[in-house]
């Protein structure tokens, strides 16, 4: 069964309150510099912070999670929680690959700090897809109960 888009906000409402937190406050002192995710959107599309803000706040709670409710949920393995980091390391590489060069950070964030920028944007990632997974729920899927 799968789980209902309201929880999968709420959890998509802790993700990105926790992954924000740890870009700001973590990432510091792994790479020596924030890594502020809204400065980050609203410096690549040429919008104010609070609007670079509200969409990174809209993508967290309402468009990844309607994207692991609708498309990917049936689709992945394992727990609700497995379900969830292996969203987070969809939008991870997909941030570290496309988004992030995009921004002007570089491949892989090259140009932003390398390896300890990557593992922060990671960890951050991980714990995202953890807490949406997490609080989403929904019943196992039939390949994880077989």
């Amino acid at each position: 069964m799968k789980p209902e888009i309201k929880s999968a906000a709420i959890g998509g409402i802790a993700g990105t309150a926790v992954m924000t937190l740890m870009m700001m406050f973590m990432a510091p002192m792994m790479t020596g510099q924030s890594m502020d995710i809204a400065a980050m959107i609203s410096g690549m599309m040429g919008v104010s912070y609070v609007v670079g803000f509200i969409i990174h706040v809209m993508m967290g709670v309402i468009l990844f999670p309607a994207i692991y409710v609708y498309v990917l949920y049936e689709r992945l393995p394992g727990s609700n929680v497995v379900k969830g980091v292996i969203l987070g390391l969809i939008l991870w590489i997909m941030a570290a690959a496309v988004v992030m060069p995009m921004a002007g950070a570089g491949f892989f964030m090259s140009n932003i700090g390398g390896m300890m920028a990557v593992m922060a944007a990671l960890l951050g990632h991980v714990v995202y897809g953890a807490l949406l997974g997490g609080l989403a729920g929904g019943g196992e899927s039939t390949a994880a109960s077989s």
